[in-house]
């Protein structure tokens, strides 16, 4: 991938009714060593475990043929012929949307019985050239495998959705054959015109809300899923935190915060003293305390976040560790640092390593470690945990 793009992925579900897992199986896929993204977006039939079952082998299947390099009609045939046979129906069933994003942005689109991707250039929608593939083995003659290839460009955006989406509201007096496909276009192209900016996470979680908008009750009769694939500039924060180990570095740390292009947070009463002094700038405590356990914010122009340092930076590592789904981050400083994190693709951290003794005093809590380990257990927090591009900088 070229060094100016980031790929965002995201997809949002809706399960079935009551079903505690999803029919839909959406499974992504970042291979380093080729600089490749895959994702793969799954619809078993039925609904259940049952339906998770199927989708979640075609997924599975699907992701790791084509990272082998093998041949698309090939993939297919394959899962075709693996996935186990339903009793009642005495069939096999699922369909599959799969995405293969090369080094050079290419992009190959593959697509069985799924609605048909939606592609965005900008704020249009553009058509890529596809193709109807026949299958012809015995066992799935005329099958049609819809498949098409192009370059992808900065703010291009690749939709999926699986048939809980398009045909949302079947039956209804107003939506007798669903929401509809050109007409979940039409919404799509509409949200991106009014924020062409939109995340990846939020335009796929708008899409399956307006989907369950149709349904009787707002509950859902088919599982419904949609997931985005965003080629964007990445996101970029930078952290400073510490004292250099030698003087004569503070005017090399103020300008590497002054001159990187994102948003910047400065963790450390003396960090923050060293930054103004250097910069010039002034500085206020803020009169908010969202945060018992914390001392509050410092605002200082120019700077987007200015925290205490250590035992901030503590709460962030353990908000960070702790974090699902369901958590709901406060207005206290840790958790506007976290918030911050996680909308961005790149972290740098520059930590200086100028020990505080005070930070070495048995009286104080285990907790309270020095700034080098909790830089390095926040930075292994969002490499494994969140998949973040982080870099560490000590001076």
């Amino acid at each position: 991938m070229k060094d100016s793009l980031y790929i965002e992925i995201m997809c949002k579900q809706r399960n079935c009714r009551d079903n505690v897992v999803c029919g839909d199986v959406f499974l992504s896929n970042r291979i380093n060593s080729e600089n490749r993204v895959l994702a793969v977006l799954s619809d078993g039939m039925g609904s259940g475990i049952k339906a998770n079952v199927l989708a979640t082998l075609t997924a599975s299947m699907a992701v790791n043929f084509v990272k082998e390099h093998r041949s698309i009609r090939k993939t297919a045939q394959i899962i075709m012929d693996t996935l186990p046979v339903c009793a009642e129906r005495n069939i096999s069933y699922s369909t599959f949307s799969i995405i293969d994003i090369d080094f050079d942005q290419t992009v190959q689109i593959v697509e069985y019985d799924n609605p048909k991707c939606i592609v965005m250039r900008g704020k249009d929608i553009y058509t890529p050239n596809w193709k109807k593939i026949e299958l012809t083995t015995p066992n799935h003659k005329g099958k049609i495998l819809n498949i098409c290839n192009f370059t992808a460009s900065i703010e291009d955006r690749i939709i999926m959705m699986t048939d809980g989406v398009v045909q949302s509201g079947m039956g209804s007096r107003n939506h007798p054959f669903g929401w509809g496909q050109s007409s979940v276009e039409e919404f799509v192209h509409a949200t991106v015109s009014k924020n062409p900016y939109i995340s990846a996470n939020e335009l796929s979680t708008t899409i399956v809300n307006e989907a369950i908008t149709y349904y009787d009750h707002g509950v859902p009769s088919d599982d419904t899923s949609s997931a985005v694939i965003y080629f964007r500039l990445p996101r970029q924060l930078l952290l400073c935190t510490g004292p250099p180990y030698k003087r004569e570095k503070d005017g090399e740390l103020a300008e590497k915060l002054m001159s990187f292009k994102g948003n910047k947070i400065i963790c450390g009463g003396t960090t923050i003293d060293i930054i103004t002094r250097q910069l010039g700038l002034q500085y206020m405590i803020s009169t908010d305390n969202n945060d018992e356990e914390l001392p509050p914010e410092v605002i200082i122009d120019g700077i987007d976040l200015a925290t205490e340092g250590i035992l901030t930076l503590c709460k962030v590592a353990a908000i960070l560790e702790s974090y699902h789904s369901g958590t709901i981050l406060g207005c206290g400083p840790a958790d506007k640092i976290v918030a911050m994190i996680l909308k961005s693709d790149s972290i740098h951290f520059i930590a200086g390593t100028n020990i505080n003794k005070a930070h070495q005093d048995p009286d104080l809590p285990e907790e309270l470690e020095i700034r080098r380990s909790v830089v390095k257990r926040i930075a292994a927090c969002l490499k494994t945990k969140f998949f973040k591009d982080v870099t560490l900088e000590f001076i």
